[in-house]
């Protein structure tokens, strides 16, 4: 087995918002955990302590759990972990604010039997069959928002966790029925890799090649050089820049089963 993995900051005077972690428990198998702090905009947002510890936090619990409690599916693991992470600091902050910290979620788990999978919001998990064929799972409701609607704060955070919206994971433990799960056999998955957006957008953005193509680069490069290659097309006075920030925060973390 093989995990690589890697986190860049999109600025180095800011701390990194995104959390990635692994996991070979010894009952066996495996667990990737990887989560994009959502950087809110400047302003109020109720908490005292931050996006950097809220998914420091929530990111070790699910570790934990995902790792320890085999019995527990990922949508039951998302909800208590959330429900924790929210107790840890619901006497100090307004967890009912709009924009208390959050974070968008993929938490891949194996056996010898199945390899389970869980997102939410716009980070990417890829599964590559023995065949060499990736699939895609996607969370796309915060794509099926009009640019011009996110360029709103006030329109951004009427849509934020609410009905006809997008979802990430806040305070609310309910959030985990919105995330997209399942599970594949063992024998039908020979690779996974999961991405923060500021890594997917060599593909999803900047169209440097297929999801398949990310994949190969992640196998043959690593974790590191696929962030490497992004941050040098964003470098690259010529092209135009990526939404919202020309330098984001970028995790990866391949994993041959």
């Amino acid at each position: 087995m093989r995990i690589d993995l890697a986190s860049t900051p999109g600025n180095p005077e800011r701390p990194n918002e995104d959390w990635v972690s692994a996991a070979l428990p010894a009952c066996g198998g495996g667990v990737l955990v990887v989560l994009d702090g959502v950087t809110p905009p400047r302003g109020e947002d109720g908490c005292v302590h931050g996006v950097p510890w809220f998914a420091a936090r929530l990111g070790g619990r699910l570790t934990e759990l995902s790792g320890s409690r085999r019995d527990m599916p990922l949508d039951r693991i998302l909800a208590e972990s959330v429900r924790a992470t929210a107790e840890a600091h619901r006497d100090t902050c307004d967890l009912s604010h709009v924009r208390t910290p959050q974070a968008t979620v993929v938490v891949v788990r194996w056996d010898e039997a199945y390899v389970e999978h869980l997102v939410l919001s716009d980070s990417v998990l890829l599964l590559q069959a023995p065949g060499g064929e990736v699939t895609a799972v996607l969370d796309d409701r915060l794509d099926r928002v009009p640019r011009e609607v996110l360029r709103s704060v006030a329109a951004t955070d009427a849509l934020r966790n609410a009905e006809g919206g997008f979802f990430t994971a806040a305070a609310d433990p309910a959030v985990a029925a919105r995330a997209v799960t399942g599970r594949t056999p063992r024998g039908e998955v020979r690779a996974v890799a999961a991405l923060t957006d500021g890594a997917s957008r060599w593909t999803d953005h900047f169209g440097e090649g297929d999801w398949a193509e990310c994949l190969g680069v992640l196998r043959k490069e690593g974790a590191q050089g696929l962030i490497g290659r992004v941050r040098a097309i964003e470098s690259d006075p010529a092209r135009p820049p990526a939404p919202y920030k020309r330098h984001d925060d970028a995790s990866a973390v391949y994993a041959e089963l």
